[in-house]
């Protein structure tokens, strides 16, 4: 009984030093943005490269307000129109994808943008059920401690929009040649249609899917509001 005890005690201790460590960690990255992320340590062939500019991995935080309206509005529209109602879950899309998946070869995700930031600041790509875990546990901390604003601000910055191109700053420079304040709501609607399979995706280069779905998206992007939208919910 006594062994029993200290290691229940022990691992006590442990969950707890592992909580106050993530929540150190959450409150830190609500300020200050991460030097690199999990995915972006597992797509770089050297770790250390990616902590500093290298020509293999292009990841230049941005503020969002130096970021086109057009670029949060695209991207939820796209990935999770009702980001600014849930409260890191989307519950009507996870049952609706369960559903589907029961008959589709290529398995759907109902992956909000809040479960995508925690898995790809603190998490590993594969999935299994321990990782949806933790992606959920990850969620729920930065749904408590962040703000919607900060939760798209962070998700704009370090997802991946091409082969080594992480964020919308590196995005809108490398494809168009523009400072992100200036992407149009056309160029916002094909950097989001990237997702979420940048490395075999090209907006300058866009197949007949993507053209299709960058159409798609700007109809998406009018239908939940426009501009005025993401103004109304980020203020």
């Amino acid at each position: 009984m006594k062994s029993t005890a200290t290691l229940l005690k022990r691992f006590s201790l442990f969950v707890l030093i592992f909580f106050m460590m993530n929540l150190f960690l959450i409150i830190f990255f609500r300020f200050i943005d991460p030097a690199s992320t999990a995915f972006i340590y597992q797509n770089s062939e050297d770790i250390i490269n990616s902590l500093f500019s290298s020509s293999d991995v292009r990841y230049k935080p941005i503020s969002i307000s130096k970021v086109s309206y057009y670029l949060p509005l695209a991207v939820i529209a796209s990935e999770d129109q009702k980001f600014f109602e849930h409260f890191g879950f989307d519950f009507e899309q996870i049952e609706k994808a369960m559903k589907e998946n029961e008959y589709r070869k290529r398995k759907r995700g109902a992956s909000t943008i809040t479960m995508q930031v925690a898995k790809n600041l603190f998490l590993w790509s594969e999935r299994n059920f321990i990782r949806k875990g933790f992606e959920a546990y990850y969620s729920l901390l930065l749904e408590v401690l962040w703000s919607k604003s900060r939760i798209i601000e962070t998700y704009l910055n370090i997802a991946e929009m091409g082969n080594g191109i992480y964020g919308v700053n590196s995005a809108s420079k490398i494809f168009f040649k523009k400072n992100p304040l200036k992407i149009s709501i056309s160029e916002a609607a094909a950097i989001a249609a990237v997702l979420p399979n940048p490395k075999k995706r090209n907006p300058l280069k866009p197949s007949r899917y993507l053209i299709a779905r960058r159409g798609e998206i700007i109809k998406q992007m009018n239908l939940i509001g426009g501009k005025n939208y993401i103004k109304q919910n980020l203020n």
